[in-house]
């Protein structure tokens, strides 16, 4: 741990995202009515939810539960996060077909993953989350950079993440990751499971190239080991969430190497691996505490 000058507190949102949610997209909520506590008309926007099988090559692997945006995104993330698609690998075509909902990763390596497909452990990742294979292979094999992590970029990426408009400040029921640098978040997603969330971050670096030594990870869901293991294995060193921790997943961090720290909200947040690169710079007398109506609770409107 050490300390720098002291800073001012964040600055107004930015627009500098390269990707971010449209909760405007017609197609990612739809209108539902019904009463409150107290038996008057309320309608509330809620999430949709679709299945999305992924093919790598001609083999089926998984159907996902997911809101149904890019599932491009979220074929590659899955693959490379479960080891089934390597880094170097050469992508020769994505197809999706929305109506079937299919999407086919088809890679210059010829693939066969049959027996890999058999040995499966049900993570505690929310619409049951899947790891296929040995767990801690890439935790034993982690070599993260020792990347810093000034407070003032984390109360500035917080302050951006939670005022930004998204599906779950307009109708909740649904998890974000944010692929951050220093303090600008690069890209956000979102999706019904934390871990759909990660895989299309996932996917979109890797078609993008995307160089992670220097960024950081940002979460809305619960710092578990599904998380630990899918950060890692995207070369990620700095793992953020406003909710909590389990137990193995702090196991995991701190034998991989990775910084991670929960319970980010307003001025407050706890870090329990790593907490040695962290950089005290931030004044805590200009950060303000989190705003109720930027909050991640369920969204219900009154009309």
């Amino acid at each position: 741990m050490s300390k720098a000058k002291l800073v001012p507190g964040p600055d107004t949102v930015s627009d500098s995202w390269i990707l971010r949610p449209d909760p405007s997209d017609p197609r990612l909520t739809v209108k539902v009515s019904g009463v409150d506590e107290r038996g008057q008309p309320v309608e509330t926007s809620v999430v949709v939810e679709r299945p999305l099988t992924i093919y790598l090559n001609r083999q089926e692997i998984v159907t996902a539960m997911t809101i149904g945006d890019h599932p491009e995104y979220l074929a590659l993330g899955f693959l490379l996060n479960q080891n089934m698609l390597r880094t170097d690998d050469e992508v020769t075509e994505i197809d999706t077909d929305d109506d079937l909902g299919v999407v086919v990763v088809r890679t210059k390596r010829a693939t066969n993953y049959e027996k890999k497909l058999k040995k499966k452990v049900q993570t505690s990742g929310c619409a049951q989350g899947t790891v296929f294979g040995d767990l801690m292979d890439v935790i034993e094999n982690a070599q993260l950079p020792k990347s810093e992590l000034r407070t003032s970029w984390l109360y500035s990426l917080t302050h951006q993440i939670n005022t930004t408009p998204s599906l779950y400040l307009g109708a909740g029921a649904i998890h974000g990751s944010v692929l951050c640098e220093r303090d600008r978040p690069l890209v956000y997603m979102e999706d019904v499971g934390r871990h759909n969330a990660v895989d299309k971050i996932a996917g979109w670096m890797f078609k993008n190239k995307v160089d992670a030594g220097d960024k950081i990870f940002y979460t809305t869901g619960r710092l578990t080991s599904e998380m630990v293991i899918k950060t890692v294995r995207m070369g990620v060193p700095i793992l953020v969430s406003r909710s909590g921790f389990t137990a193995w997943g702090v196991e995991l961090a701190k034998k991989a190497g990775l910084t991670l720290i929960g319970r980010a909200r307003g001025k407050r947040f706890v870090a329990l691996s790593g907490e040695d690169r962290i950089v005290y710079d931030q004044d805590l007398s200009y950060v303000e505490e989190e705003s109720s109506k930027n909050r991640r609770k369920a969204a219900v409107h009154d009309e």
